[in-house]
């Protein structure tokens, strides 16, 4: 008996020590918790595993870039749905559509060559109810609609095509007409909307020419963005406000081996707007985040905090090359939302941008409502580490009582501008520098657009 007790207590003295080591080996999120297992878990959808295949060619459905035939698509959705769920294919060709919405148990599926195309007429699309620019409101969903779902996947090697010339031009029009037009006045759809899900895997597609935001995740958690390739062209005709990655009030969401070139944002955090944002129930925090391993062209800002942004928490940005964004990390301080964007990590980045970091008040279109300015704007434990860049200026932070910056901590940098402004790190309190190396150069060896267009189609 003593020595069976012996036994049990040396094998849970055992078990402890190895699920301690176990733990302190696991990666950490910044704020120090353990990052789950979930994050790593990263397989390919096999769709010889989600039912029933359903190739829209089988159906009726004509490969016929000219004929809108969302409804013909749209009702063998609903058919999969009915029976069960399942896959939907579509062949390579081009398919014209406007917006088509999954349900519960159906899937996307686009071969190599296939292409999902966007019709160019505003009026193909329905009005909804739906998440726009941090406001539940009544507009134009997406080409690509899911909500509250359980498991949705969107795979393969083809296209989600926007179409957006049409709108762009429109939108530029509009301006022309009249520069204070926000960009819900100019009626346009996104490409993916997906909200109120969780379990959602989108793999290895193509989305690009989107007419305003390329892809949209609200209220969603176990959301994994693989290897996808979204663009969006900044000439000859730019395309506004294509954000490429919005991420809206979610939670565990892991973005890895994307590549990301549009004309505004590639990721940037969204959560609700105004002085009682975060009161409000249709809003929320983004929380545990990862972005790694991805490779950014020209956009305005590799990871964006705002402008639409109310508590960002658990954000990791590592492992990746920007090539020609204008910043690499911008934090967008509004004056009529109380914000808090907290622990923040960049590792391990290298390439060439305008700005390094960009921090100010973001005034534009703002509206208090009749109600005072907020008291909380914040950022605080930012972490810079690991990271290798050019730059035209390194440190364009604005000194504002409108906000507070505090704890940020630079470590094994080394950055080579035109402009340092090592100066303007006055702004922050209590900033931590470890092996930071900045150098004041003359030339960089590569081009960027004169004009400072980061803020170009805001609303």
């Amino acid at each position: 008996m003593k020595f069976q007790n012996i036994s049990k207590f040396l094998l849970s003295v055992f078990t402890l020590f190895f699920f301690s080591s176990v733990v302190k080996s696991q990666e950490k999120f910044p704020d120090g918790t353990a990052i789950p297992q979930w994050f790593r878990d990263n397989k390919p959808t096999d769709i010889n595993k989600l039912g029933k295949k359903y190739i829209l060619t089988d159906f009726g459905v004509k490969n016929d870039s000219t004929i809108l035939q969302t409804k013909q698509v749209q009702a063998i959705i609903d058919n999969a749905a009915k029976n069960g769920g399942g896959v939907i294919i579509i062949p390579k060709g081009t398919f014209l559509i406007s917006s088509i919405f999954f349900k519960q148990g159906t899937h996307l599926y686009l071969e190599k060559g296939a292409v999902l195309k966007g019709s160019d007429d505003i009026n193909d699309f329905p009005v909804v109810t739906t998440r726009m620019e941090g406001q539940t409101v009544k507009y134009f969903p997406a080409l690509v609609n899911a909500d509250g779902l359980d498991g949705f996947t969107i795979s393969g090697k083809g296209t989600l095509n926007g179409n957006g010339l049409r709108f762009w031009k429109s939108f530029w029009k509009r301006r022309e007409w009249n520069p204070k037009c926000t960009n819900m006045d100019e009626m346009r759809p996104r490409i993916i909307y997906i909200s109120n899900s969780k379990n959602v895997q989108i793999e290895d597609i193509t989305v690009k020419n989107s007419p305003f935001w390329s892809t949209h995740y609200y209220k969603s958690q176990f959301v994994k963005l693989l290897n996808l390739t979204i663009l969006a062209p900044k000439e000859p005709v730019k395309a506004p406000s294509t954000d490429a990655i919005d991420i809206d009030a979610c939670s565990n969401f892991l973005v890895k081996n994307c590549y990301l070139s549009v004309n505004d944002d590639a990721i940037a955090l969204k959560g609700g707007k105004g002085p009682k944002a975060d009161k409000d129930p249709n809003n929320g925090e983004n929380r545990n985040i990862i972005i790694e391993n991805n490779t950014f062209g020209f956009c305005h800002s590799a990871l964006t905090c705002g402008s639409e942004s109310i508590h960002n928490y658990n954000i990791i940005f590592r492992n990746s090359t920007v090539k020609d964004a204008s910043r690499l990390l911008h934090l967008k301080m509004r004056p009529d939302t109380p914000q808090h964007y907290e622990y923040i990590t960049l590792d391990n980045i290298k390439g060439n941008v305008k700005t390094f970091l960009f921090v100010k008040g973001w005034s534009q279109f703002f509206d208090l409502k009749g109600e005072e300015a907020p008291k909380r704007r914040l950022a605080n434990n930012i972490v810079l580490k690991n990271i290798d860049i050019s730059c035209e200026t390194a440190f364009d932070i604005e000194k504002s009582d409108l906000y507070e910056l505090k704890d940020f901590t630079f470590e094994n940098l080394n950055i080579k501008a035109l402009k340092p402004k090592e100066e303007n790190l006055d702004a922050i309190e209590n900033l931590k520098k470890i092996k930071v190396n900045v150098t004041k150069v003359d030339s960089l060896g590569q081009s960027y657009d004169k004009k400072d267009d980061s803020d170009e189609g805001k609303k």
